[in-house]
């Protein structure tokens, strides 16, 4: 997996120094923010647009905050593929006023220590740094070895309000920053989100991201354009059950990048990937989450309430045989909510 992954790293090298300046659509171009964050989303595999009722839907869906009433903070570290990729996401959210609500999210994908052998590559008989891996002598010399780091950030600036008593809407503004060696790239998009109530104990949500496509522009001159996603997604709460509730959610990814082989279905260039997830409420202590995500895993969680405090954990495996199957991955997220009667929403 190393091996790919450095591969991939010295590829995308390569061809940001062999463009010439042009604006392109880039497939996956946004994908590391689509990872997802919380463990409490990512415990039911990610379908949380229509639940959004915590710091977390800076996320899921810029409307849902609006729902807090207490300023919230929220952190979560998670390594991917065994210890290979570092992700970590801090978010904090205020109430204002009665109907709006305020926030910022911060997310970073790090892959660290990538090896660079970009000037490492010499003839075995002279010495001298040579280009062509053909060459009979070519050979790697190990000093000339140096090391990079591939750092993806996001962060959203989020503001949410309740329109009447059963609709919100809200928007992020999403400002992008792209390292990978000696290259930088720096982008600026806009989502949209709605979140309703018809009736009670049941919420739809939307989330459209991207909503004018998002231009990243790199420091090579190439630009890249992310396509909009539309993030749609419903939750029915089934209440007095064991004292707590069982609620099912249900999201569907709808994106027009023409994945034809990465999605779960797709109608020409329009692709369509589902997510689901179960949460069961255990006297509002203990919480137990299971779904199945857009990427074909299985997903698993739990969380408990303290004063104050929740501390949630999601585990994630890919469906694959044991053989190519890759490591499991363990997420851990805290929500700190300042529950005072001085940090109340104003006409609660």
């Amino acid at each position: 997996m190393l091996k790919k992954i450095v591969f991939i790293s010295l590829s995308f090298l390569v061809s940001l120094t062999s463009l010439n300046a042009q604006t392109v659509f880039g497939k996956y171009a946004g994908e590391f923010m689509a990872i997802g964050i919380g463990g409490r989303p990512l415990g039911m595999g990610g379908a949380f647009t229509g639940i959004a009722d915590d710091v977390t839907s800076g996320y899921y869906n810029p409307a849902g905050l609006a729902n807090i009433n207490y300023p919230q903070l929220s952190l979560m570290h998670s390594e991917q593929f065994g210890n290979l990729v570092n992700y970590d996401y801090g978010a904090v959210a205020i109430p204002f006023q009665e109907d709006m609500s305020f926030g910022l999210s911060v997310m970073r994908l790090a892959v660290d220590g990538i090896p660079d052998t970009r000037n490492a590559l010499i003839d075995g008989q002279t010495g001298q740094l040579i280009t062509d891996i053909n060459n009979m002598y070519a050979r790697l010399d190990y000093s000339r070895i140096t090391e990079f780091s591939n750092q993806d950030w996001a962060f959203y600036l989020t503001f949410a309000k309740r329109q009447w008593k059963d609709f919100y809407w809200g928007a992020n503004i999403k400002i992008i920053r792209r390292d990978i060696a000696e290259f930088g790239a720096t982008g600026i998009g806009f989502d949209i989100g709605a979140y309703w109530m018809p009736i009670e104990n049941l919420s739809v949500g939307g989330n459209l991201q991207d909503a004018t496509t998002t231009l990243v522009a790199w420091s090579t001159g190439t630009n890249e354009l992310i396509s909009p996603t539309l993030k749609v997604g419903s939750a029915y709460r089934i209440t007095e059950i064991l004292g707590g509730y069982i609620m099912p959610a249900v999201d569907f990814d709808i994106r027009f990048e023409n994945r034809q082989f990465a999605t779960q279905f797709n109608i020409g260039p329009v692709s369509f990937d589902a997510h689901a997830g179960l949460e069961w409420n255990i006297k509002n202590i203990v919480y137990v989450r299971g779904g199945y995500s857009d990427v074909k895993q299985f997903t698993a969680g739990a969380g408990v309430r303290l004063p104050k405090l929740n501390i949630d954990y999601s585990f994630a495996r890919f469906s694959q045989s044991e053989l190519d199957r890759l490591p499991d991955s363990h997420r851990i997220s805290l929500i700190l909510t300042l529950e005072e009667p001085r940090f109340m929403r104003d006409g609660i």
